[in-house]
């Protein structure tokens, strides 16, 4: 796991098209980075399958993890907006040419309500939050690994490609096992 979060971020920084980027862009890029890798392990935390993060430590910590990622993805985005104002807001009203705007808009956004939903959780009721956060899983991981996947930039291809199909296999291991927990502990659909 820790090849897998720690080896695209350091062949990213080895990238030689960041001789010529400025910090704050730097920063976006590997903001981006990060929060793909922290995907990783979400699922696991979610789990309780991390050694010494079983059970209620490890939802805690998939708790600060999922803050951690909206941190990132507003530094992304700001970091992005710095640089070039007209290109966010373009991605931001659907307007972008580009084809990986789309799917990074469509990740923030469902990343940006699962934060909101987690905040009223409690109102919400465990069954519902259960169903939203789930649909909100089937937005935010396949739209942040095409998101990453379609980028040309400092991630190493190869390392990339390892790293968005571990964060895919890691949340459909984490629904399916979820879901087959919830229909046998509490016969039902989640």
């Amino acid at each position: 796991m820790a090849a897998g979060v720690l080896v695209p971020i350091g062949l990213a920084a080895q990238s030689p098209l960041l001789q010529w980027r400025e910090p704050v862009y730097i920063a976006a890029g590997f903001a981006g980075i990060a929060a793909l890798a922290l995907m990783l392990v979400q699922p696991l935390l979610a789990l309780g399958v991390l050694p010494g993060l079983a059970a209620r430590r490890g939802r805690r910590a998939h708790h600060l993890v999922g803050a951690a990622l909206v941190a990132l993805v507003i530094v992304h985005v700001a970091a992005l907006w710095l640089t070039s104002p007209p290109d966010v807001v373009d991605v931001l009203l659907l307007r972008s040419p580009t084809p990986f705007s789309l799917w990074g808009v469509l990740a923030m956004w469902a990343v940006f309500v699962t934060a909101g939903l987690a905040v009223a959780r409690r109102a919400l009721g465990a069954r519902l939050w259960r169903k939203a956060h789930f649909v909100l899983i089937l937005l935010i991981v396949p739209g942040s690994v095409v998101h990453a996947l379609l980028i040309e930039g400092t991630m190493e291809p190869v390392s990339k490609a390892v790293l968005s199909l571990a964060v895919a296999l890691g949340a459909a291991w984490a629904v399916r096992r979820r879901r087959l927990a919830g229909v046998f502990l509490r016969g039902k659909h989640l």
